[in-house]
């Protein structure tokens, strides 16, 4: 044996001596479930919500991490399927993780909300927290809700408010056409659209309520043939991922020139797909400051870094930011990483977003209380633009907080 290895050997040797008597090993990181659509008709939404959770999670471990840990953001392709999210679930499980995201699909929440319950109730030394970050059906939080559950995004009612107050205030809409997917998210836009419409201005006219399956229209043209068939004044629609690129393309090749009030239409494809014929005539429903036409430092700064890193991709939902950062400081509240006490250091919890919005987790339903935007598909004063396409969106007004929390209807069980 060489001098030169036999030195490597024994300088190896004794610092691997020196960590085994000093106790000293590195700990393991907290790992996070990630279960969204990896693959199929709304992977482009899965994998973006993937990359902000996994740059998130970056920020948050070069600040340290949390209890001397790292963060580290576990995938699970559940295609969109509540029977797919219950196998990806039981791997969760399996693989000894506790916290899990979910976000595209109140279907899918319902399932894997169901799921945590009743394994939570039968598993007390092995439970899970489901965050749930995007599915917005108003149940989950009402006659739904339970203590394992989180949501971090305002739900359909609260959004659909906003709308509506939009859409009052503008008299020359008469004629309304609600068109959906065919779930329980769909159905509460549609049945939210139909009430607070009734309300807010009985003169409006409904000409048309239509459900579609989900991920699976490619062509809209005859769904928007109806819409023009019935003299619609306005559009309203929940469509998400490749429901909403299918929608906007189908309606900028009719030509049909109604305004569309939205919660979805942005990124992902859908920013390209509806380019300068929507300029002016498409509004969406969000959490956060768009980024334009001057954004909030931390937003600012946020997304630029994340552009950086990830041209081809926008930061389009910053409640992923929100919800992993109040998770963290939930764990380091508790000083530890048991499921009901960290459930419990949620409660009630204060957060700053990136807009500089201050947010509450509501501890009656866990749902998260914010103030809620309303901007303008544009392609004026642009700072920031999705899909690398030249439009963005444009901030038109802002409901505060406290004007867009609704009662809560959740008769909670927790813990003793």
């Amino acid at each position: 044996m060489s001098r030169a290895k036999s030195v490597f050997i024994g300088t190896l040797t004794l610092a691997l001596v020196a960590s085994l008597a000093s106790g000293v090993t590195p700990a393991d990181p907290i790992r996070i479930g990630y279960v969204d659509p990896l693959s199929g008709p709304f992977a482009a939404t899965g994998e973006n919500g993937l990359k902000q959770f996994r740059f998130a999670a970056d920020a948050i471990n070069r600040a340290g991490g949390v209890l001397g840990r790292q963060i580290e953001i576990v995938p699970f392709d559940n295609k969109v399927s509540p029977q797919e999210s219950l196998i990806q679930l039981k791997k969760v499980i399996g693989e000894g993780i506790h916290f899990v995201f979910q976000g595209n699909s109140s279907g899918v929440a319902h399932a894997i909300s169901d799921a945590v319950l009743k394994h939570n109730e039968r598993n007390a030394d092995n439970r899970i927290l489901y965050l749930n970050y995007s599915a917005v059906d108003p149940a989950l939080t009402n006659e739904k809700c339970h203590f394992w559950h989180f949501r971090f995004d305002a739900h359909a009612d609260m959004k659909m408010a906003a709308l509506t107050d939009v859409i009052k205030a503008n008299t020359k809409i008469r004629k309304i056409y609600i068109i959906g997917q065919d779930y329980s998210f769909g159905k509460a836009v549609a049945e939210a659209a139909v009430s607070m419409l009734g309300k807010k201005r009985p003169d409006i006219q409904i000409v048309g309520n239509e459900l579609h399956p989900i991920g699976k229209v490619k062509d809209f043209s005859p769904y928007v043939q109806k819409i023009i068939a019935s003299g619609a004044d306005a559009v309203i629609t929940g469509n998400w991922g490749a429901d909403m690129v299918n929608l906007a393309k189908g309606a900028n090749e009719a030509g049909l020139k109604a305004p569309f009030y939205t919660y979805y239409a942005a990124s992902d494809g859908v920013t390209a797909a509806i380019g300068a014929a929507g300029v002016d005539r498409i509004r969406l429903v969000h959490e956060s400051h768009p980024g334009n036409p001057s954004p909030p430092k931390m937003v600012g700064d946020y997304i630029a870094a994340y552009k950086k890193l990830n041209p081809n991709n926008d930061i389009n939902q910053p409640r992923i930011h929100t919800g992993l950062n109040m998770l963290v400081l939930a764990i380091k509240r508790a000083g530890t990483t048991d499921v009901d006490k960290v459930a419990m250091a949620l409660e009630g919890m204060e957060w700053t977003t990136l807009s500089g919005d201050h947010v509450v987790m509501r501890k009656d339903d866990h749902q998260l209380l914010m103030p809620i935007y309303i901007s303008v598909h544009t392609n004026k004063s642009i700072t920031y633009d999705y899909d690398n396409s030249g439009f963005g969106l444009s901030l038109e007004s802002k409901v505060e907080r406290e004007m867009a929390t609704q009662p809560a209807a959740c008769k909670m069980d927790r813990p003793t």
